[in-house]
């Protein structure tokens, strides 16, 4: 299959431009590199650097696509909440310009980069694809939630075959992002470069960590979908952050200060996946656990950073 992938250039699109190609797969790549990198776009892909809002560039390359994976986005929730003009004409217009760009060049099938966000604050856990979606509490969100909608729109009303991906929180090599809001990356660097580290709510805070190449999987699969689906992307295993700093601690054989940050507002407490309908209808399980994914994250810092 001959697919697009916006975004490429990022932590995500890599992961999923390599299985792709991996798999037999045609790759072009689209990304602005204003916050990928051009080093990390595999040498296989054709690789065009334009923003979204070029919507007569898009129209241009797409013919000849049999589908989008669509991860170009803002996702910084602070630069959100003080920049939510930029952060919408990026997010929300980029997105409905490549949805217009695919409907008048007839490539009707996208698979959609979203987030766990879009539930707000859950009211229960695990959470499952039917559960509402809450009230979002930075623009961030609000693009999300948007994003999905056009989305939805363009099934209902132009046919198209829509996958949205809810991810959990992604972690593993290659996240380079700048500046870095992640957890994980940010623990992993602060510790190898024996810094304090940076921890909101005393590490209290439960989330569900996917690692990156299970992460990348889900979208392959997601191919060959008709209609509209939208599944969870995680491990169905909650962990207290502060336990995630412990393991790191564990591999690497020391550790450094915490620096007590305090409550953060806009943090749910708990984010936990329930994983039961992508597994039925697609057969993808997470196969890495947190102990080798931390493992090989914490390896490719190691020689990063060298």
């Amino acid at each position: 299959m001959k697919v697009l992938v916006t975004g490429g250039a990022g932590f995500i699109g890599c992961h999923v431009n390599k299985l792709l190609l991996d798999q037999g797969h045609t790759v072009t790549v689209i990304d602005d590199l204003s916050k990928g990198h051009k080093d990390s776009i595999d040498p296989g892909t054709t690789f065009h650097q334009i923003n979204l809002n070029d919507q007569e560039a898009v129209e241009k390359i797409l013919p000849g696509h049999e589908a989008v994976i669509h991860m170009a986005s803002y996702i910084e929730v602070g630069e959100s909440v003080k920049n939510p003009v930029e952060f919408s004409e990026n997010n929300i217009v980029g997105t409905v310009k490549l949805l217009e760009a695919m409907k008048n060049t007839g490539v009707k099938k996208i698979i959609f980069s979203s987030s766990a966000c879009v539930y707000g604050r859950p009211r229960k856990l695990p959470i499952t694809e039917d559960d509402s979606l809450g009230e979002q509490e930075n623009p961030y969100g609000i693009t999300k939630v948007t994003m999905e909608d056009f989305c939805k729109l363009y099934h209902s009303i132009h046919g198209f075959d829509v996958t949205l991906l809810r991810y959990f929180n992604p972690y593993g090599p290659g996240e380079l992002h700048t500046p870095e809001t992640h957890a994980i990356p940010n623990f992993i660097k602060s510790i190898l470069n024996k810094n304090p580290i940076p921890l909101y709510w005393k590490g209290e805070q439960i989330r569900d960590f996917i690692y990156i190449e299970d992460l990348a999987e889900a979208h392959v699969l997601a191919l060959p979908l008709t209609g509209l689906h939208i599944y969870n992307i995680g491990t169905e295993t909650g962990t207290k952050v502060i336990d995630v700093v412990k393991k790191i601690f564990e591999i690497v054989g020391f550790e450094v200060p915490i620096d007590d940050k305090g409550e953060r507002k806009g943090d749910v407490p708990a984010l936990v996946a329930s994983s039961q309908k992508i597994q039925q209808e697609l057969g993808w399980k997470a196969k890495v656990d947190l102990d080798e994914g931390l493992r090989k994250t914490i390896e490719f810092f190691k020689n990063h950073t060298a």
